[in-house]
C-alpha cells in the first residue's frame, strides 16, 4: 500500500478546518483531521511543506514506524502544530488500513468494549432561566449528561455562554473562534465567578434532581488555591467532573487541588502527549484525560495514552467540541468504543453545511454515540461542497482582568 498523494484541504463550512486525504497506488483514500482553532493555516503548511514530501512512497500500512518517523525526524518535537500534523497523518493511515481490511476501526483496535459511548451536551444560558431551557432541551434530544455553563453578574461576556440564546435545531450555536483581522477582548473577575458558580449548581440540582450528571469547564482561569475552593464548594452537587480548573503546565498544582477537594478532576484539552500527563496520572491527581485523536498525535499515540491512565484508575473524556471535525470525531469513537477505561464523550453536533461537506455514519440515540460499521472511520470528504467554503480568518477570544492585564482565556 505505497502512498502516491497526500492532499491538504483547508474549508469552512461555518469554521474552519483541515482535512489531510492519503492516496495509496490501489486507490484508497484515507482522512485525518488537522484542525487547530485560530492557527489552522500553520498546521495547513507544516503539512503540506513538510510532511507530505516525506510521505509519498512509503508504505502506508507501517503505521508506529511513519508516526516515530514524524515525531523523532524533525527534532523540534511537540507543540500543537508539529502534533497536530502527525495526528492527521496517523488517523489518515488507520482509515486506510480499516478500509484495506474491510471493517470499522474500532475492530483493528481489538472491537467493542461496549454497546455505545455516553456522551455530554453543552447547556448555557445569560440567566438561570435560559439555562434551565437549554438543559432541558439537551435531555429532550437525548443527552444523558449535561455540561453547564452561564453567564457571571457584571462580566460582558464569559466562556461557553453564547450571546444569543440556544437554537431550538441543535447544539452547535456556540463557536467560540470568531470571524475577524483581530481576536475580541473579553472582561474576567475570578472572585465573581466564585461567588456565582455554586450557587447556579445548586439551582439546577433542585430543579433536576440528584441522578443528573452535571459537568463544568472552569477553563484554565483560576489559580491553584481557588481551584481548591471551588471544588470543595461544589462538592455537594456531586459533580461528575469539574474540568480544566487550573492551567496544568504546572503539573504540580493539581497536588494542592487534590489535597483540599473530591470533585472528580478532568484535565488536558491543549495537552498534546503524554509527556504533559506524567505526573498527573502517575500521581492520580487527575480522574480523566481529555485530550483529543486531532491534538495529541493521532490514535497511536491516544490508545497508548489512555492505556498508561488505565493502570491508574483514571479514564478516558476526550475533547469534541465542534473545533474537531468529524474526522477526528470519528476517530475518537472508534477509540471510545474499544478501550476499557472509557469515561465519557464530549459532543457537540456540527451544522447543516459542515455535515454536507464531511460525509458521515456515526450516530447519536438516546445520549449515546456510535462509530457504525462502515469500513474505515466511517467519514468521507465531499471535495466539491469543500471548495465552496474557503478558509475565514477566526480567533479565540482573549481575556483581561479589570486592570487590564492578560488572563488564560
Amino acid at each position: 500500500m505505497k502512498i502516491v498523494a497526500a492532499d491538504v484541504l483547508v474549508t469552512s463550512p461555518g469554521r474552519n478546518f483541515v482535512t489531510l486525504k492519503v492516496t495509496t497506488e490501489d486507490g484508497l483514500t484515507g482522512l485525518g483531521d488537522a484542525t487547530l482553532n485560530g492557527r489552522e493555516l500553520s498546521v495547513a503548511s507544516y503539512l503540506g511543506d513538510h510532511v507530505v514530501p516525506l510521505l509519498l512512497g512509503r508504505d502506508a500500512r507501517n503505521i508506529e514506524d511513519t508516526w516515530q518517523f514524524l515525531y523523532r525526524s524533525a527534532y523540534w518535537r511537540r507543540g500543537p502544530v508539529t502534533m497536530s500534523a502527525i495526528s492527521a497523518v496517523d488517523t489518515a493511515l488507520w482509515d486506510l488500513k480499516a478500509k484495506a481490511a474491510g471493517m470499522p476501526l474500532y475492530q483493528l483496535l481489538g472491537g467493542a468494549s461496549r454497546k455505545g459511548i455516553l456522551a455530554y451536551g453543552h447547556a448555557s444560558g445569560q440567566d438561570q432561566h435560559q439555562l434551565f431551557d437549554s438543559i432541558r432541551h439537551h435531555l429532550d434530544v437525548g443527552f444523558r449528561a449535561i455540561r453547564v455553563q452561564t453567564s457571571v453578574p457584571s462580566l460582558n461576556a464569559v466562556y461557553g455562554v453564547p450571546a444569543a440564546p440556544a437554537s431550538r435545531e441543535g447544539d452547535g450555536h456556540y463557536e467560540p473562534a470568531q470571524r475577524g483581522s483581530l481576536p475580541a477582548e473579553e472582561d474576567w473577575d475570578t472572585r465573581a465567578y466564585l461567588r456565582h458558580i455554586p450557587g447556579v449548581f445548586e439551582a439546577v440540582r433542585n430543579e433536576f434532581g440528584p441522578e443528573l450528571p452535571l459537568l463544568h469547564d472552569g477553563h484554565h482561569r483560576m489559580t491553584p488555591i481557588e481551584a481548591a475552593r471551588l471544588g470543595k464548594a461544589l462538592e455537594p452537587y456531586d459533580l461528575f467532573w469539574l474540568e480544566d480548573c487550573t492551567p496544568a503546565e504546572n503539573q504540580e498544582a493539581l497536588r494542592l487541588v487534590r489535597q483540599h477537594t473530591i470533585t472528580p478532576l478532568a484535565i488536558g484539552e491543549v495537552f498534546n502527549t503524554v509527556w504533559d500527563y506524567q505526573t498527573l496520572i502517575r500521581e492520580q491527581l487527575i480522574d480523566y484525560v481529555r485530550s483529543s485523536v486531532t491534538h495529541a498525535g493521532g490514535i497511536t499515540p491516544m490508545r497508548k495514552l489512555v492505556d498508561f491512565a488505565a493502570q491508574y484508575q483514571v479514564k478516558s473524556g476526550m475533547h469534541g467540541a465542534t473545533d474537531i471535525s468529524p474526522v477526528g470525531m470519528a476517530a475518537a469513537l472508534h477509540l471510545d468504543l474499544a478501550i476499557h477505561n472509557f469515561g465519557i464523550q464530549e459532543y457537540m453536533p456540527h451544522n447543516e453545511r459542515t455535515n454536507e461537506v464531511f460525509r458521515q455514519t456515526f450516530t447519536f440515540r438516546d445520549g449515546y454515540l456510535h462509530p457504525g460499521d462502515e469500513p474505515g472511520l466511517g467519514v468521507e470528504l465531499d471535495e466539491k461542497a469543500a471548495a465552496g467554503f474557503p478558509y475565514q480568518t477566526a480567533y479565540l477570544p482573549f481575556s483581561r482582568l479589570r486592570d487590564g492585564t492578560i488572563h488564560d482565556w
